[in-house]
């Protein structure tokens, strides 16, 4: 039974290679988001471009604002899928 399953799950390999690949890009990007690193550095290129003149100060606070929610902001959940659902 291994071999028939194999041979005729063959075809979609690819797919569910291009759904493991969209998987760990979309947890890439989720780890991204909600590092504090990455915050820290947006907050500090903001109080730069304060400082150099390049954006008023409204604009610093408003990239402020975006930066701190998405630190604050919890991570999307990845769904929970019942088992009878699995099945389908």
């Amino acid at each position: 039974m291994g071999l028939l399953s194999g041979i005729v799950g063959l075809p979609l390999a690819p797919v569910r290679g291009v759904l493991a690949l969209g998987e760990l890009i979309r947890r890439r990007v989720d780890e991204e988001l909600h590092d504090p690193a990455s915050v820290r550095r947006e907050l500090e290129a903001a109080e730069q471009a304060r400082a150099a003149g390049e954006i008023s100060a409204e604009e610093e606070a408003e990239a402020q604002q975006r930066a701190l929610s998405r630190l604050t902001a919890s991570p999307p959940s990845r769904p929970v899928r019942r088992s009878d659902e699995r099945k389908r």
